[in-house]
């Protein structure tokens, strides 16, 4: 008898020990699952974090007031244009602004050029707005970084 009785001591123990290390297994698992649930929802919050958009950067052509042409010279017509460039970086922008008469001689030749006719609708505008932004695919200056000019707007338009 006193076998048996040492025998059910051993699995006495014997059973607490499992009992243990099964309740150590499940504590560990419980941890991991619960903190890989607040690191995975910490990542799920930075992916649907709004996404803040770079200031865009602009360069600001005076207005000016240029001549039409027309087929009647008594009657002539006058454009009267300002305008920003939106540009995609710093070095667009000071090159830009550094060339800044270049800039307003090829526009003033380009506009001198158009007819009231051409200018008024919003097809002949949008032609305008690619025109002058076909104009600096000449360089302004010897050797020139690739300009990163990403659009033309128009911010005074009058034609009288």
């Amino acid at each position: 008898m006193a076998d048996s009785e040492k025998s059910s001591g051993k699995l006495k123990w014997l059973v607490i020990a499992l009992l243990f290390v099964m309740a150590m297994v499940i504590t560990g698992m419980g941890a991991y699952l619960f903190l890989g649930k607040n690191s995975t929802g910490a990542e799920q919050a930075a992916a649907f974090a709004p996404i803040e958009a770079p200031t865009p950067l602009f360069v600001k052509i005076a207005p000016f007031t240029v001549n039409l042409t027309g087929d009647d010279a008594a009657a002539s017509r006058l454009l009267y244009l300002g305008l920003s460039l939106r540009v995609g970086d710093a070095t667009t922008q000071t090159l830009l602004t550094d060339r800044m008469p270049q800039i307003r001689s090829r526009l003033l030749m380009l506009l001198s050029g158009k007819s009231a006719q051409e200018l008024t609708s919003p097809e002949g505008k949008a032609k305008l707005a690619e025109d002058i932004k076909a104009l600096f695919d000449k360089p302004l200056s010897e050797p020139q970084p690739t300009l990163a000019l990403q659009e033309v707007l128009f911010t005074e338009f009058i034609v009288q």
